[in-house]
């Protein structure tokens, strides 16, 4: 369990607190807005209204005796800018901020950032790829080399057995786990046979996932 400080309890913000409510972390979010805390209060440890904009309040919060502190301002970037610097000099252990652009990104991490989200990047890159490609259905890249990908198995593997298709010599790749009707299936074997009726949960290099399923 981690203590998270969330300033900016946005569309993002609150979303980003019903997930870590999901994985059981104590949050405390903060926003100018008291319509946002109300609607974010059911999802966090604690919310504050208040300005996370400000030296003096965000120092009267303790930012240094949290896990992480999340940058979660959306429309506001001198703010979250402002936010950013001040959680670091008043000794925050990790900031991570929302940018919208590589440029923005550049000047976060200059000012304190320890990391950086693109929301908005990210989930575009996800629905290109997740919509351009009939048999993807899911993907989590790891850097810019790496990714898991859920693909449908191709026609041609229907009925055999993982070691039969030996894709890890072949392409370089891993299949990971199998998925049939939201179950996941991770005792994987060389004598695994695959059915069709199940999606496959795959690592590897970006370009060798690529040219295996013609994405």
């Amino acid at each position: 369990m981690k203590s998270i400080l969330l300033i900016g309890a946005g569309r993002f913000g609150k979303n980003i607190a019903i997930k870590l409510r999901e994985m059981d972390h104590q949050v405390l979010a903060v926003d100018k807005r008291e319509d946002r805390i109300d609607a974010i209060l059911p999802f966090v440890t604690n919310a504050q209204i208040g300005d996370g904009m400000n030296r003096e309040f965000l120092q009267s919060l303790g930012v240094g005796n949290f896990d992480v502190c999340i940058v979660a301002i959306g429309n506001d970037f001198q703010g979250s800018l402002e936010s950013t610097a001040y959680l670091k000099e008043l000794g925050a252990k990790q900031v991570v901020s929302r940018a919208a652009s590589d440029e923005q990104a550049k000047f976060l991490l200059r000012n304190g950032a320890d990391e950086i989200v693109y929301p908005e990047k990210q989930m575009a890159f996800w629905t290109a790829i997740r919509y351009g490609s009939e048999h993807i259905f899911d993907y989590v890249e790891f850097g810019q080399d790496y990714a898991i990908f859920e693909v449908a198995i191709p026609g041609e593997w229907i009925g055999k057995t993982v070691g039969e298709l030996d894709i890890r010599q072949k392409y370089k790749i891993n299949i990971m786990a199998l998925k049939n009707d939201g179950k996941i299936d991770m005792d994987i074997s060389s004598d695994t046979r695959l059915t069709g009726r199940e999606t496959m949960m795959v690592l590897g290099h970006y370009r060798d996932i690529q040219k295996c399923f013609h994405i």
